[in-house]
């Protein structure tokens, strides 16, 4: 078939076309009908496809953290307990008004219980806090360094809590124009106790 043959075919008359001409616009049109469908909805439905992929990528990613959250609970409500109860026995550490008072006598007591000479016990103003109040308690003794350690460690061993703080620690001065004893000290601090506040903010 020569390319002059194709100016004499006749659209109207396929049917009588060679076999050469029909296939090639057999293929053309199959071309043609691959890229429409390509174009106008295969591309569309692989970009949906796409997104969907996406969320449930992301929707996997949020399942597993829940289900590790869900998985963990149990381990947050046994430590949440445990650190109520903990909270529960510093609470009860904490003595109401009527307790403070004996709590003076019983920083005074260990102080004197650890051989110690009580130069200043002055509590000063409490301080509130959000639930509790800070009674702060300036105090200057004097005595020898072990003796200082036992008082120490008898306010850690009492039962209500008090906390000692701006410890300083220097030399006995001398005492009525005579040398204090050799070894002898004299140390100044703060010791704090507290109460707690009930709620409201009753002081």
């Amino acid at each position: 078939m020569q390319l002059s043959d194709l100016a004499d075919l006749e659209l109207n008359n396929i049917g009588a076309w060679p076999t050469l001409p029909k296939v090639m616009v057999a293929l053309l049109l199959c071309a043609g009908m691959g890229w429409a469908w390509h174009t106008f909805i295969i591309r569309d439905q692989l970009a949906h496809l796409a997104r969907l992929e996406q969320r449930e990528r992301t929707l996997r990613a949020s399942f597993e953290d829940t289900q590790q959250q869900a998985a963990s609970l149990e381990d947050y409500e046994r430590q949440l307990a445990e650190m109520e109860q903990s909270f529960g026995a510093m609470v009860r550490q904490l003595p109401d008004r009527t307790e403070v008072a004996g709590l003076l006598v019983d920083v005074s007591d260990t102080g004197l219980a650890a051989g110690l000479e009580f130069e200043l016990f002055e509590p000063a103003s409490e301080q509130f806090e959000d639930f509790y109040a800070e009674l702060p308690i300036r105090i200057r003794v004097t005595g020898r360094y072990h003796q200082f350690g036992r008082f120490i460690s008898g306010l850690a061993a009492l039962p209500r809590i008090a906390t000692i703080h701006d410890v300083q620690i220097a030399a006995a001065d001398e005492r009525r124009g005579g040398a204090a004893a050799g070894g002898v000290l004299s140390m100044e601090a703060t010791v704090k106790t507290y109460r707690y506040l009930e709620e409201g903010g009753g002081q």
